[in-house]
């Protein structure tokens, strides 16, 4: 198994791309933190992974929040000892043009996918510099490298995100600590099958035709990537043993942006 006996801290994990990252990672033999706003669902998902063998708890979190993260992460370190892994994944969306955002709007993207990166890196770096050993993986997305119309603050946000990393990795290399950004293309989850219905109305599109050029018409074969991709991608970040990759961010989005 290759994460036995760590210690993952996942937000956004009760369902979605967190959720498989989080099953995954336990199925490896990680002790995991569910962290999610959702606080049922998430001790749904751990009771999922128990159930499988694992070890989890569901914990409530607003990443936005800094009591709540650092609460969060405490509750994880009190039952589990430490963390080795942190998933900053918990991500929203609200996609309108860039004159019909409210202040309000884009400070609660920010506030998720930025502020939420930061508290939960901040909260977890002291536990993984005292032990000299820790990953750190944020979900960006091919947003981070490319943009598309109706999303300015996603994308700003993601952009964002590969400075943190950078950042992270290069202070915590002394320290044992490796810092990555994935970015995904367009995966079927909650949050973008939401997306459909709203860009349709905005474009003037059907949802099929959203679907078809929006999300895969620049792939190389028309397919969405997965939830089990990125999870996989996630493990091979996690379990790393070099800082080979520290500071890097990988695509996965079936060539829907290259580089």
């Amino acid at each position: 198994m290759r994460l036995k006996d760590r210690v993952a801290f996942v937000t956004g994990a009760a369902s979605g791309l967190g959720r498989a990252i989080a099953m995954r990672y336990a199925a490896e033999g990680a002790k995991v933190a569910v962290a999610d706003l959702n606080a049922e669902q998430a001790e749904l998902t751990a009771n999922g992974i128990a159930e499988l063998g694992g070890q989890a708890i569901g914990v409530g979190v607003d990443v936005s929040d800094e009591d709540q993260v650092n609460a969060a992460v405490e509750r994880t370190v009190d039952t589990f000892g430490t963390v080795d892994v942190l998933v900053s994944n918990a991500g929203i969306q609200i996609v309108k043009p860039v004159e019909a955002f409210t202040l309000a709007e884009w400070r609660k993207m920010l506030a998720v996918h930025l502020d939420g990166a930061f508290l939960t890196t901040r909260a977890c770096l002291p536990h993984m510099y005292r032990q000299k050993r820790g990953s750190i993986i944020y979900m960006g997305s091919a947003h981070a490298k490319e943009a598309s119309k109706l999303k300015a603050p996603y994308v700003t946000a993601k952009h964002g995100l590969l400075g943190l990393c950078r950042v992270v990795a290069k202070e915590g290399a002394e320290h044992g600590v490796r810092a990555n950004v994935i970015c995904p293309g367009y995966v079927r989850t909650p949050l973008v099958d939401k997306q459909i219905p709203e860009q349709a109305r905005a474009l003037g599109l059907s949802e099929e035709e959203v679907v078809r050029t929006i999300m895969l018409g620049n792939t190389v074969d028309g397919v969405f990537t997965t939830e089990e991709d990125i999870a996989e991608l996630a493990l091979l970040f996690a379990a790393f043993k070099t800082n080979a990759l520290t500071g890097q961010s990988l695509l996965a989005s079936h060539g829907w942006f290259m580089e």
